[in-house]
């Protein structure tokens, strides 16, 4: 028990790193009255992928006698399809706590089956705890870390009169925060194997998004980027913050804390609504120069997955396919059921 909750101080960045941000939502009538376009997503896990859908969520991982194990379950209707979805900056916090809490199960439950663990289980009081801890670790890490050392520079170079550029040199601090983490953890062995999976989700979603053949010799041409990346969300989250931030100026110490954790709802609203503009209109040349950083930035977080990390994200992504066909029908490509690929 004390490894698993030491393993999950670094959950929810990872989860926040490697999962896509914007599922589309899906008005409840929509299946039988209108052709129906959703933004299919999912994280990497440990030695496997989670895929999310409309309707159903699917966590496929390879166990160690090379097995592919899977946990299939519905995704809360209320969030993604209820009245909830449709109202603009509130559904993208509702969405990212949800989706935070169902990652976060996720992890814990394919690092149970990647270790062969026989009591693996995805929920309990464990997995919420694990999110509130791990939740009070990011804050703490990338918003009230920056806001007290950006306050002490200020104070150490008498600039009390520059409230703007106190502000940009906190978004600064922040974004180093991020870039160094990543960077820092990417070269731990289990994190740089997660990565890798992390890249066999992006391709995945590529080649079904591109109407390809879901095999691995055909998803392997595809590119590492997504444009929905949560990589690419905290980046945007990083610059939002400045602009955010600096409309309150530079309070005292204790409202300045204060305010950086009240506010991150309107933040992550802010940005989510920005990801889902973006990722919706790439086929435009200023928008694709808006997301470059974005999807550089996802160098430091993906990596070159092999053919049985793609079969297992593949496999993910059939099996939620094969279930939403039940709620959509005739709304999910058929050619991902004629490529399927067998679990071995």
């Amino acid at each position: 028990m004390v490894r698993r909750i030491v393993r999950g101080l670094n959950i929810l960045t990872l989860r926040l790193l490697m999962a896509d941000m914007q599922p589309q939502p899906v008005e409840a009538e929509a299946a039988e009255q209108k052709p129906l376009k959703f933004s299919y997503g999912g994280q990497a896990v440990m030695e496997g992928v989670m895929m999310r859908g409309a309707y159903t969520m699917a966590v496929s991982v390879r166990d160690p006698k090379g097995e592919i194990v899977t946990h299939e379950q519905p995704i809360n209707s209320a969030v993604y399809r209820g009245r909830i979805s449709r109202i603009p900056f509130v559904r993208g916090m509702t969405m990212l706590w949800d989706a935070l809490g169902l990652g976060t199960r996720a992890l814990m439950w394919s690092a149970d089956v990647a270790l062969g663990e026989e009591d693996a289980s995805f929920s309990g009081p464990l997995g919420y705890g694990t999110l509130i801890v791990s939740l009070a670790f990011g804050i703490g890490l990338f918003f009230l870390l920056p806001a007290a050392a950006s306050s002490l520079f200020q104070r150490l170079l008498g600039l009390d009169r520059s409230a703007f550029l106190i502000n940009m040199l906190e978004g600064v601090f922040r974004l180093a925060l991020i870039i160094g983490y990543i960077w820092l953890i990417g070269r731990l062995a289990d994190v740089a194997r997660l990565f890798r999976y992390h890249g066999a989700e992006h391709k995945t979603i590529n080649a079904y998004e591109a109407g390809a053949p879901l095999t691995p010799e055909s998803v392997a041409r595809y590119p590492l980027e997504h444009a929905r990346c949560g990589t690419g969300f905290l980046l945007v989250v990083a610059v939002i913050s400045v602009l955010v931030f600096s409309l309150l100026g530079r309070p005292p110490l204790f409202w300045l804390l204060l305010s950086r954790v009240l506010l991150i709802p309107v933040i992550a609203g802010i940005a989510y609504e920005y990801i889902r503009f973006t990722a919706a209109r790439l086929d435009n040349r200023a928008v694709r120069a808006m997301v470059a950083p974005s999807l550089a930035l996802q160098r430091l977080t993906t990596n070159e997955p092999d053919d049985k990390m793609l079969e297992v994200s593949i496999f993910s992504l059939q099996r939620v396919l094969a279930t939403e066909r039940a709620h959509l029908p005739g709304q999910v490509a058929a050619a991902a059921e004629e490529s399927a690929v067998p679990a071995r």
